[in-house]
């Protein structure tokens, strides 16, 4: 069984500074996770992590990049 021993904000921060780069802010970080949650919703949960990795890759802003992802994948209506 695995333990976690660091809370993961805390392990964001420092994996950034061991990159030189900073590590994302309260709102930055939400919204990393929204994008993550619609391309694990609209596809597989594997393509939360790509689909973070291509938005850093393709230089989009955070925000850009949710709302490209919220463009073709739009939210359900019940």
């Amino acid at each position: 069984m695995r333990v976690v021993t660091t809370p993961a904000h805390e392990w964001l921060k420092e994996f950034a500074a061991q990159l030189g780069v900073e590590a994302p802010s309260d709102a930055e970080r939400d919204a990393i996770l929204a994008l993550a949650g619609i391309a694990a919703h609209a596809s597989e949960r594997t393509a939360a992590p790509v689909a973070c990795w291509i938005a850093a890759s393709a230089g989009l802003s955070v925000e850009d990049a949710l709302a490209r992802a919220r463009e073709i994948s739009p939210p359900e209506t019940s």
